[in-house]
This record gives structure tokens, sequence and C-alpha cells, in this order.
């Protein structure tokens, strides 16, 4: 199995991934060992002048101003631990949960938070058990860092609370113990080395990016597809029309219907039909997936340097002895990208069901109503679109941004909030709506497909459409629809749609 090297600089999002599943495991880098070490050395030499630091010797937040005696150092860290522990709701999916642990190993592998070498070898120890903490989905704000969630990991580490194991909730001590990962005790400043930070929020948002990412190409094929059992133009696509308009996203997706639609019998078989232009859901799929593509582009850039960035307080410079009280635990940068993600989302999603609508409704389509076999006996399709259009309109519910909706919190201490870990939940609810939103345009621009035999659409969209006849047959009569649905979002996940697409397009953008 593939292992990641952490020295907290260099981590990339599909390692995250790859690791947040159980397909690779994680190990300190050996210099980052060293900065670590000597960070807390640095600490110590600190602690020995007796001056006020904070969360090593003084209380936290409004508590700031409160001196803690050195034979207490233990059991404020571990308070700050347990009282945290407030998070409420539904645990964190258990690769989502796996992702946190694995950022806030790959913070304290810097070498300026000040932690002993042992906290982050028992995270490590942790995931490469195949482990994930039990965390409560809601609780925190996103301000001085996802408190709650990352007090719930830390519980963890010290033999409390709950793991996932193998799908079940298991106590975290008897886990460990198996693994061969002791529970650590925590020393001074290490349990808030181990809350402040943005690690909730990122790990949720980086792994519903990655799949958005996916979706977004694949979002194309089913345009595509859908053009084709519409007899659109493809005509809007032309190159020198995204020149005169470049934005990058517009670019990538005019030229990947090109790729697409490339050698279609369909195609030319409507070429002289006289129709003028088409609507905007099929003419302007370049110019709303561009623009969603150039968000998601925005929201990688963002999650990019925050998987790699220290989010403590104070945080700790080892080669000045010093320690610089400040607020990089605040979630706002990701909140914000976070926001932007749901909304470039829900665009996909809304176009996506508008062509499903226009597949279904014979006044548009010219073709039988709904895609039944036999129409009135039958209702096909139409179902399907209706549950489109709820996902939709959900998605439109949950693309209200989260990061403009601070509310002060720790008795006015904390009077600006990110609320980062709601904006994540929110996109990633969004990604996975989408994937069941392309699932259904798909299985409805398959069966309009089916209708346009004996002629053929493109070879590549003929791969396509293969693949997923290989998982569900056409509709020749009415039945169950949501095991259908399932499995063509099961080919989105899995990226078997694009790469159908591929095997004859080439690479798609």
């Amino acid at each position: 199995m593939e292992t990641i090297v952490l020295d907290g600089r260099h981590l990339t999002l599909p390692q995250l991934e790859r690791v947040a599943r159980g397909e690779a495991r994680a190990a300190l880098d050996p210099g980052a060992r060293e900065a670590v070490a000597s960070c807390r050395q640095a600490l110590e030499r600190l602690l020995e002048r007796d001056e006020p630091l904070y969360g090593a010797n003084t209380g936290f937040g409004l508590l700031s101003d409160v001196r803690v005696s050195r034979q207490d150092a233990v059991r404020l860290q571990e308070n700050l631990i347990r009282s945290h522990c407030a998070g409420v709701g539904e645990p964190l999916k258990p690769e989502a949960a796996r992702a946190m642990a694995l950022l806030r190993a790959n913070v304290l592998a810097h070498g300026h938070s000040a932690v002993r070498v042992e906290i982050i070898e028992a995270l490590l120890g942790m995931l490469n058990a195949g482990l994930a903490p039990v965390i409560p989905s809601r609780g925190s704000v996103g301000a001085s860092g996802d408190l709650a969630p990352l007090a719930q990991l830390a519980l963890t580490l010290m033999g409390e609370g709950e793991v996932f194991r193998d799908g079940r909730k298991v106590p975290s001590a008897a886990a460990l113990t198996e693994a061969g990962v002791a529970p650590v005790r925590l020393a001074s400043r290490e349990g808030l080395a181990l809350v402040n930070g943005t690690q909730a929020m990122t790990a949720v948002g980086a792994l519903a990016l990655l799949e958005a990412e996916r979706l977004a190409v694949q979002a194309d094929v089913a345009g595509a597809l859908t053009l084709e059992g519409l007899l659109g133009s493809a005509r809007p696509f032309d190159e020198r029309l995204a020149a005169l308009r470049p934005h990058p996203g517009h670019a990538a997706a005019a030229a990947n219907m090109r790729r697409l639609l490339r050698g279609s019998e369909i195609m030319d078989s409507h070429s002289s039909c006289g129709r003028v232009q088409d609507s905007y859901s099929l003419r302007c799929i370049p110019q709303v997936h561009g623009a969603a593509r150039d968000a998601l582009v925005y929201a990688r850039r963002v999650l990019e340097i925050e998987i790699n960035a220290v989010t403590d307080n104070p945080i700790f410079f080892p080669d000045e002895g010093t320690a610089v009280p400040g607020g990089n635990f605040h979630g706002q940068p990701v909140a914000q990208a976070m926001d932007l993600m749901a909304m470039a989302v829900c665009d996909l999603g809304s176009i996506s069901e508008r062509r499903t609508e226009r597949l279904v409704n014979p006044a548009l389509s010219g073709l039988p109503a709904f895609l039944a076999a036999q129409p009135g006996l039958e209702s096909g399709f139409m179902m399907a679109q209706v549950t489109a259009a709820a996902l939709v309109s959900e998605c439109k519910v949950l693309a209200h941004p989260a990061g403009i909706d601070s509310i002060p919190t720790g008795a006015g201490k904390e009077d600006h909030v990110s609320m980062g870990v709601t904006a994540a939940l929110k996109a990633s609810q969004t990604v996975r709506h989408l994937g069941d939103i392309l699932s259904i345009e798909i299985l409805a621009a398959a069966q309009a497909v089916d209708r346009r035999r004996p002629l053929n659409t493109s070879p590549a969209l003929e791969a396509v459409h293969a693949a997923v006849r290989r998982r569900v047959p056409p509709l020749d009569s009415d039945r169950v629809l949501t095991p259908d649905i399932e499995a063509v979002a099961a080919l989105l996940r899995s990226g078997e749609i694009r790469r159908a697409a591929e095997s004859v397009a080439g690479p798609l953008s």
C-alpha cells in the first residue's frame, strides 16, 4: 500500500482522499519529526520563564487572563478537550473524519504547534489501523478553529469516545489498544494545538470538491447525450465563440462538447432542419458548465493552500523563541470557497434538470410523452424528472451562503465567525444531489437516443450509452426507477461514464 509522507507543506488533495478512503497509509517525514521536537523544546523554554502563554498556562477565550499552575497543566488540557466535546447531530462520514485527522497531523508536522511527536504518531497510528473517530457533524462556528469537531478527534486519541471500525462504532480505548496505539496523555499546550484549526471544514470541503470536479466533467457528457436525443445543434460549441469570451471553463466545456459529438449520425441527420437556435439549457452548456468549472478552480486553490497551512493560535517560531498570537484559525477563506462551490454545483444541477424536462416534455422533444413506451398507460420518466426538480429546489436552499451568517460566541470574544463547517456540509450535500440529478438526465437521454434508432450518436456517446445499458436496460415498460438512478449515480461516482467517453474521444478536460 502507498505511504503518504507528511511534512506539513506538500500534501495534495488526491493524497488526502486516498488516505481518507483507506487506500494509502501515512507517515511523518524525518525532517518534520526534528522540527516538531525542536518546537516542543522551544515551548518548554518559554514556560520556564513563567510568563503568560495563552493556552499553555492560561485559560482560554475570555478566560485567557486566568493563570494556571504548572501542576495543573495536564488537567487544563484535558478539561479543554472534554468541555469542548459539545457537538450534536449525525456523525461525519468516516472518510471525512479520517481526512480531518490526517489534516490535523499535517498541520502539526509543520513544527509550529509545540506538540510532542507522540501526538502526531498517535493520529497516524489510528489512521493506519483503519479507524475513524466518531465526530458529531454540528457544533462548529468555524472561528477559533473547528473546536467541537476537533475536540472530539482529540478525545479519541485520549482513549475516550468512539471510533468507526469496519463500519461499526466501538469504544476508542479498546480499538486503539487492539491496534497497538497507546492513548495519549496531553501535556502543556497540546489540547489547544489539537482544536485550533479549520480541519473539519477543510476535510469535508476537500472531499466534496474532488467529487464535484469529477461530476463537472461528466455533466458535459450528460449534456451532449441530451443534445443528441433532442436533435440539438453543435454550432454553439464553435471554438471561435469561446475565443472571443476567453473564460477557461467555457473553453474547456466547449472543447469537450466538440469531442463528444464528433462523428454523430444523429447530428448529420438534421443538419439542414432549419432550426435557428436551441434553448439555453442546450445552447449555453459551455457558458454555464464553464462558469461552474471556474468556480471550482477557485475552491481548489483555496483548499490546496489550506490543507498545508498552519492554523494554530498562538503560532510558535522556535528559531526566534517566540509565540505570536493571531487569527489563522478563522475559517473565512474556506467558508467563502465552500459557499461558491455550492452555488456552482447548484447551477450544474439546475441546467441539467431543465434538459431533463425537455427530454420528457413531448411539446419540446418531439418524442413520446415522458419517453414512455405507451404514454397514458405508462408514466415513463415522469416522476424521475419530478425527483430531479425536488433535488434542484433543495440545492437552491443549500446554496444560500453560510459564510455571511456570523453570530457572536465566547462571551463576545469571538465576535465574528465563519460558519465554515456549515458551508462545507451544505456544499457536500449539494454535490451528492448533483450526482443523482445528472444520473436522471443520463437515463432519460439514453432512452431518447434509443428512440432515434437506427441512427447512431457519436462513437464517444455510443460508448457512454453502452456503459449505461450494461447496468440499466431500456425502459420498455414502467418499473421502479430508484435502482436505475442509483446505478447510474454509481457509474458517475466511479468515473466510468467519463472513462467510457474518453475511450473514444480522448481525454476530456
